[in-house]
């Protein structure tokens, strides 16, 4: 269940992943700087949108928002009473577009290609210049455009890497743990989002507020084309994970995504039931996530 994973979507393409892509959430607080929210356990409308054109009747209605801040649009007509807006920012690679990209390409900070997303470079956690682009670039960047926080994606990254390679990238998770813990040190009170990162999870788990378990029920079958349920084993699996890392920190809000058609309503709703009957704050989405998909009517 690990690998070169991220939620990342641009337009039409689409990354050849086995977990498909990303995903919404429920919301969480931090524990000493955040102000009141829902508790860990509450169930709250979330969602991500990646395209350049967000619905803003939709977006109004989440509580927590991810979003490309990347798009030349404003904000504030995406946000809704006491919402919390998200900036998606990727840790564990970086594409090819971005302008930080030639930089530290050459500081000696990228490493091999994405085997499944050929168009980005694996970042080394452990490079000085990738740590101060991440801390003092990037995040602050999306802080500056009114995000309440960041969205953090590519972290599993670090534990493929370490596996494939345990001699050259000695050191990757413990980076992965390190950096996150400067971003939280560095900015106490915004809200941070971690798409999966179960091999960090131990060490970051009281540093973030909502931990999100991607593809925990149905997810894309590129090779046949269309939706599939996961077996119990697989959801299982993830759900451990999940729960452990909120042992660590009971005010971690746990959110879930699944994949599948919204013309099925049926199963979209029989996804959304599983997930909320485990705890769990789910949604179901498409694989392009590029734009808001309500939850079917009851």
């Amino acid at each position: 269940m690990t690998g070169f994973t991220d939620m990342r979507r641009r337009g039409v393409v689409q990354r050849l992943l086995a977990l498909g892509a990303a995903g919404w959430a429920l919301g969480g607080r931090h524990q000493s700087d955040a102000a009141p929210g829902p508790s860990a356990n509450a169930a709250v409308r979330w969602g991500v949108d990646y395209g350049a054109a967000t619905d803003p009747v939709l977006a109004r209605g989440c509580a927590l928002l991810v979003l490309e801040p990347h798009h030349a649009r404003p904000i504030a007509p995406l946000r809704g009473p006491g919402s919390t807006l998200l900036g998606y920012v990727s840790f564990g690679e970086v594409e090819r577009n971005r302008p930080y990209f030639a930089g530290l390409d050459k500081a000696g900070a990228l490493k091999a290609a994405n085997p499944n997303w050929p168009d980005a470079r694996l970042a080394d956690l452990r490079h000085p210049a990738w740590r101060a682009a991440v801390v003092d670039r990037l995040v602050p960047a999306i802080l500056a455009l009114g995000y309440d926080g960041i969205f953090i994606d590519t972290m599993d990254n670090a534990e493929a890497m370490e596996q494939q390679d345990p001699v050259a990238n000695k050191g990757m998770v413990a980076a992965g743990v390190s950096l996150i813990a400067a971003v939280r040190a560095r900015f106490p009170k915004i809200r941070i989002m971690l798409n999966r990162g179960y091999a960090l999870l131990p060490d970051v788990a009281p540093k973030i507020d909502y931990l999100l378990g991607e593809a925990m029920a149905s997810r894309w079958n590129f090779a046949a084309k269309d939706y599939e349920l996961l077996s119990d084993s697989d959801w299982a699996w993830q759900a451990g994970r999940l729960r452990t890392a909120q042992a660590r920190n009971p005010a971690l809000a746990l959110m879930t995504l699944d994949y599948w058609d919204p013309a099925d309503t049926k199963q979209v709703a029989a996804l959304y039931a599983r997930e909320r009957a485990a705890g769990f704050s789910p949604y179901v989405a498409t694989l392009a996530l590029d734009q808001l998909m309500p939850e079917p009517a009851g």
